[in-house]
């Protein structure tokens, strides 16, 4: 099932209202001043023409940069008593410009905003993906509220290796049974033992209807983690 996010792209060139679309997983898909990009997540979105227009858009490495990139998405939370809530994520991508050879943007900030039952909850400044911006807003929710989405599900994990600013987020739900017994990175009971069993790639806002909480029982911890001072 395909999802709609309305967004809008503002450059130095300018500013329009596009609708970014996604199968959830892997892929995202727009069309700005007329071209069409896509991507595996926001900050790598490259245009399907072949040869980037340079004359139009900013590139590093053959994706967007030096850009505001603004889109929402639907994401329900469950409130004790009060059933499921429907909430939306805003969500505001700042990609700056080459910072020289190797050495990636000068900036790239994330600032997410849940909107619910008219009140807003914002992640703090200097996260940098959806991982850590969304455990922030799931502290500053009350206590019987909690976000219904894929990176608060008992079945997800990341890669032990590290992950990028958005997706790559694997789903063991075909293989639930296993995954409880998950208790570190290597062995036979590690993460990489049964990595390539994983149902497959989600992305941090996707909702199955297998979806559980996850708890302090959990390899990868509970959601939300408590921060180490």
């Amino acid at each position: 099932m395909t999802q709609r996010w309305p967004g809008r792209y503002t450059d130095r060139r300018g500013s329009e209202q596009i609708v970014f679309e996604t199968d959830g997983r892997e892929l995202i898909r727009t069309t700005i001043r007329g071209v069409r990009f896509e991507g595996d997540m926001m900050d790598d979105l490259g245009a399907l023409s072949g040869e980037p227009p340079e004359q139009a858009f900013s590139f590093f490495d053959g994706a967007l940069c030096s850009c505001l990139l603004e889109w929402e998405v639907p994401i329900p939370v469950e409130v004790r008593g009060s059933g499921v809530r429907p909430g939306v994520l805003r969500c505001a991508l700042k990609l700056g410009s080459p910072a020289g050879p190797g050495r990636g943007l000068d900036e790239e900030t994330l600032v997410t905003t849940l909107h619910l039952d008219g009140y807003e909850f914002r992640n703090e400044d200097g996260q940098d993906d959806f991982e850590d911006a969304l455990h922030e807003i799931q502290r500053k929710l009350p206590r019987a509220a909690r976000l219904k989405a894929c990176v608060s599900c008992a079945w997800s994990d990341y890669s032990p290796v590290g992950h990028g600013l958005m997706a790559g987020l694997a789903c063991f739900r075909d293989v639930k049974d296993r995954y409880r017994l998950v208790d570190g990175k290597h062995g036979p009971r590690g993460i990489f033992a049964i990595w390539d069993d994983l149902t497959e790639f989600v992305q941090e806002t996707w909702l199955c209807d297998q979806f559980e909480h996850r708890t302090t029982g959990a390899y990868r911890g509970p959601f939300p983690y408590v921060p180490v001072n």
